[in-house]
């Protein structure tokens, strides 16, 4: 199994009865502190300069706009710097919200540029952007997967054919397409795809043999999710490996589980309850899903986003696992052996968890936790 540090880069300082309905869109930037920022941003880099030297895979990070519940508006920026701090580890852009960008010739250009900048550490992940982000850049949320899938085309066709070339299609018009630096990566960088678990991006992802990550569900979801997946591989003629499966969630160790419940439950309750809610109709705006996976996308995130989820029942259905280190290595070691994944990217800073207590579980999970895990996940032989 391979091992990611996965990083929000939230910002801990929304109050609980803020007067506001949301922490996105419309949360007013004044309460935002530059110079606070300064040492938030310091911290968490720092934080995940030393996963690495304790021996994690990668490191990850993602984007979201107009937000206290993620301070990354651009995860390339935050990708070049890991890359001038770090010598060894894959850095995981889980990922880049195509239907976002005016021009996805930027995407493949940035992330050539990165790819080569970090001798061939990048993994590029590709994602529509949750629904807050289509109120932020007013765009129609009908037209999220076509714009997409539009983007993800014309960048592999950046990073893969030799020729310039002209792309016309229903979004996107560009009379040249010549995209310099090539990735050092060939034929391109991984391709991860971060996903809630609709029915079309599952089939999407096992056509095209790229990586699945679950982010923020229940184990039952998570279960059904993956076997799913599995069963879309096996429709297009192979089997799932395990690499090709991630699992995202917030994790907490300590010495004892009482210690980590004690530590971890206000952090996690202003992660989920404080930064991360919002109207269903923000979360979900019409049109953004299908008919066919809004039911099921729906009932994997039932309450998550849009009420009020006590630690208890974060705890209960899965979204988090916190424990000690005992505890956390045996229920990831029966995850894995039912589930198949094999990349676990832990939040390992969440919420308002202080930068002490984040490097403390940095540290647990690293020395406690990994090495018993790393052999699990071996390749599943072919049909």
């Amino acid at each position: 199994m391979k091992f990611f540090l996965f990083h929000l880069m939230v910002w801990p300082h929304v109050p609980e009865n803020s007067g506001y309905p949301q922490a996105w869109v419309t949360y007013p930037r004044q309460f935002y502190d530059p110079e606070r920022g300064v040492a938030i941003y310091q911290h968490y880099l720092e934080q995940m300069v030393y996963a690495e030297q304790l021996g994690f895979d990668g490191l990850g990070v993602n984007e979201h706009h107009q937000t206290a519940y993620g301070t990354m508006p651009s995860p390339n920026i935050m990708a070049a710097a890991l890359v001038a701090r770090t010598q060894r580890a894959k850095i995981a852009i889980l990922g880049n919200a195509l239907p976002l960008r005016q021009n996805p010739q930027r995407v493949a250009e940035e992330i050539a540029m990165l790819d080569v900048l970090s001798g061939g550490r990048i993994i590029s992940g590709f994602v529509r952007g949750i629904g807050p982000e289509y109120h932020t850049f007013s765009l129609d949320p009908t037209q999220s997967r076509g714009r997409f899938m539009e983007a993800h085309d014309l960048i592999i066709r950046a990073w893969t054919e030799p020729e310039p070339f002209e792309f016309y299609g229903k979004y996107y018009k560009l009379r040249y397409v010549n995209t310099w630096p090539r990735p050092v990566q060939q034929p391109h960088p991984p391709v991860w795809i971060p996903s809630q678990g609709s029915v079309e991006t599952i089939d999407w992802v096992a056509a095209k043999r790229y990586t699945y990550l679950q982010t923020y569900s229940s184990i039952d979801s998570v279960r059904r999710v993956f076997q799913e997946f599995r069963e879309a591989c096996q429709r297009h003629g192979y089997e799932a490996q395990p690499d090709q499966m991630g699992w995202a969630l917030p994790v907490y160790v300590a010495e004892t589980d009482a210690q980590a419940q004690a530590e971890a439950k206000a952090p996690l309750e202003y992660l989920f309850n404080t930064v991360f809610k919002m109207p269903a109709s923000v979360f979900f705006p019409p049109g953004y899903l299908t008919p066919q996976s809004m039911a099921r996308v729906l009932a994997n995130k039932r309450g998550l986003g849009t009420s009020y989820l006590t630690f208890e029942t974060l705890l209960e259905k899965g979204y988090v696992l916190v424990g000690s280190t005992d505890t956390v290595r045996q229920q990831l070691a029966e995850y894995q052996k039912a589930f198949g994944f094999g990349n676990l990217l832990p939040m390992l800073q969440f919420g308002t968890l202080s930068h002490e207590l984040a490097m403390k579980n940095i540290t647990l999970f690293a020395r406690e936790v990994m090495p018993h895990l790393r052999p699990l996940g071996e390749p599943v032989a072919a049909r």
